[in-house]
């Protein structure tokens, strides 16, 4: 039996309950980075005792294969009675090739957001000393960036009505938000600011589009409640061009559905591989937490993914759930493997570890 308790660093660590946690692996690389970040989890529970209760279930193209459905009724059930969710990677390209195809692997990704109430994703975005040369951007840039964006999930095109006209010769997607649909998230980026550096900044495209003028009045009465914060407002072309000329101007971006999307894996560019950059969506319920990269089928069973997005989604999740100290070692495991060259190929070019190594590593690590 284990022992109810431990003592790290003169701290004692309580055993009250079981975390449970539902564990979708997906499709593409999402197994194989999915595995390691367990890994982490399980060398952190061993440190902390915090006992987890892992299950896992499907999403995505394998999820197609195996029911019909991207999204199965057991998911959801599984991620509901859950205290946090762990989601690798979903898509295929026999669906992305395929125009005609009403099922796709996405739909599943959407659905469980909608589902599960996740209207806010935040992506941290993070420079590593060690890995400066990584970077396409000059390393005069990216020293010391450390931004975060908040990125409104369940509403926007993605969401919208769409279909086709005309026998099929014109095609529309919708975008629309509603007020209270920018202020619970507008809300939550505004406190994150307080707890940084006190700026955030709004991105939208209110010269043209109806929905970001809504942002805009809306943030902007929100900001009244948060007097200590500096609020600005920028275009999503030039903070998309600002991210690559000047990204330690940022400290909290908040911006809609889509922007969002573009913008985070722009500034992957940033830390040098989108393989770093993790993410937490949160909202009324269970929250999940995902690596921003893709499934990369092409990479899968080669041991060539990079598992730290992985990784630090896990360290994001500790923290989540109350484990702080838990996450910061996560974290410091991380950047010591970086440190000692311990990555994968897109990152060490000349000596490569594999997706299996770098995840022992840092495990390892932890534990130590």
């Amino acid at each position: 039996m284990r022992c109810p308790c431990k003592i790290v660093n003169n701290e004692i660590y309580s055993n009250v309950s079981m975390k449970k946690i539902a564990i979708l692996a997906g499709d593409g690389v999402g197994p194989e980075v999915i595995s390691e970040a367990v890994k982490v989890l399980q060398a952190a529970d061993e440190k902390y005792n915090i006992d987890f209760d892992l299950k896992y279930e499907l999403i995505g193209a394998c999820a197609i294969d195996a029911t019909g459905d991207p999204l199965p009724a057991a998911t959801v059930e599984r991620c509901q009675s859950s205290d946090a969710v762990l989601l690798g990677a979903v898509g295929h390209p026999r669906f992305d090739n395929n125009p005609a195809a009403t099922v796709r692997p996405e739909q599943g990704l959407l659905k469980i957001r909608k589902t599960l109430g996740l209207y806010a994703n935040i992506r941290p975005i993070k420079s590593y000393k060690s890995l400066y040369k990584a970077s396409p951007l000059k390393e005069s840039l990216i020293t010391d960036v450390d931004f975060v964006v908040f990125r409104e999930l369940t509403g926007g095109i993605y969401f919208g009505d769409k279909g086709r006209r005309g026998n099929g010769s014109e095609a529309f997607d919708l975008c629309a938000y509603s007020v209270e649909e920018v202020e619970r998230i507008a809300r939550l980026a505004f406190e994150a600011a307080q707890g940084r550096r006190r700026h955030l900044t709004l991105v939208d495209k209110a010269n043209v589009l109806e929905t970001s003028r809504l942002w805009r009045e809306t943030v902007s009465k929100i900001s009244n409640d948060f007097p200590n914060v500096q609020l600005d407002s920028m275009f999503v072309d030039n903070a998309a061009m600002k991210i690559v000329q000047q990204p330690a101007f940022f400290d909290v971006i908040l911006t809609e559905n889509m922007f969002g999307d573009i913008l985070t894996d722009e500034a992957s560019a940033i830390t040098g591989s989108i393989g770093m950059l993790p993410s937490a969506s949160v909202g009324s319920k269970v929250a999940l937490f995902e690596p921003v990269h893709g499934s990369f089928p092409e990479g899968a069973g080669r041991g060539i993914a990079n598992p730290m997005a992985a990784i630090l989604s896990a360290a994001m999740m500790l923290e989540y759930l109350g484990y702080r100290e838990a996450g910061q070692d996560v974290r410091a495991a991380v950047e010591r493997a970086l440190e000692k060259g311990v990555a994968t190929e897109e990152i060490s070019r000349d000596k490569a570890a594999s997706t299996s190594e770098v995840g022992d590593f840092i495990a390892k690590s932890i534990v130590a």
